[in-house]
């Protein structure tokens, strides 16, 4: 499944990600069934405000990959 944090990413819902962020409950690095991270979704669609704080937590692996070898970045 998809995460709340993975749909608010790929939507540029900057004002959620935040949210979601400052609960420190989520799983930055979380991914969905083809090994797509929040950086990796909001990297896609253009979502720079996200993509911004996102790596501003410290938190993302920007070296992930996704089922294709893909990295998010």
């Amino acid at each position: 499944g998809r995460t709340p944090l993975l749909w608010a990413a790929e939507s540029g819902h900057k004002a959620v990600v935040k949210l979601l962020l400052e609960t420190g409950k989520v799983d930055v690095d979380s991914n969905d069934k083809y090994g797509w991270t929040p950086l990796s979704w909001a990297a896609e669609k253009g979502r720079e405000a996200v993509v911004k704080l996102l790596l501003e937590t410290g938190k993302v692996d920007v070296d992930s990959n996704d089922e294709d070898g893909r990295t998010p970045l």
